[in-house]
């Protein structure tokens, strides 16, 4: 199942990784990170845990697990969780992107092959989290209640997608 957060009364700011991770973070904190598209603002003053020079980053279960704890908001990005038995491979003419792209809005699909879950910061406005795995998608909605299914946000207010 597909969810998109729109309205939470969970987190002080929207994007919030830290906080939209929450009731899953056991189950996806030893997964390694393909981060695309990444613009944040750290809130806390510290320093961020991770650079984007380049357009892309591959985390280890580590190096996210520091950006999962680190107030920061995230204007746009995508995280997708791959399973340490995967070698992650990159190909610069096809990064996952969350701007002009419809593949965000499809149900179903998420955008590296062999990801479990795909975390989308859409213009600090909506986040879009995407599962393989039905149990822990049930487990998200059980927490954030008000997540809406991708598919009946889409075809209400973003209909154009």
């Amino acid at each position: 199942m597909n969810w998109i957060l729109r309205k939470s009364n969970k987190f002080d700011y929207h994007t919030n990784l830290k906080e939209v991770i929450k009731p899953i973070f056991n189950d996806i904190a030893d997964l390694n990170w393909l981060v695309t598209d990444l613009e944040y603002c750290v809130w806390d003053g510290s320093q961020p845990p991770i650079s984007m020079d380049d357009e892309y980053r591959i985390l280890n279960a580590a190096e996210f697990k520091a950006v999962a704890n680190t107030e920061m908001q995230i204007i746009w990005g995508i995280f997708l969780g791959v399973p340490q038995q995967i070698q992650i491979q990159v190909d610069l003419n096809n990064l996952p992107y969350a701007e002009n792209t419809a593949i965000v809005w499809k149900n179903g699909n998420i955008q590296y092959p062999g990801a479990v879950v795909e975390i989308i910061c859409f213009d600090s406005g909506y986040t879009i989290i995407k599962f393989m795995d039905e149990a822990l998608s049930t487990k998200f909605k059980a927490y954030f209640e008000e997540a809406i299914e991708l598919e009946k946000f889409k075809n209400k207010s973003a209909p154009y997608y």
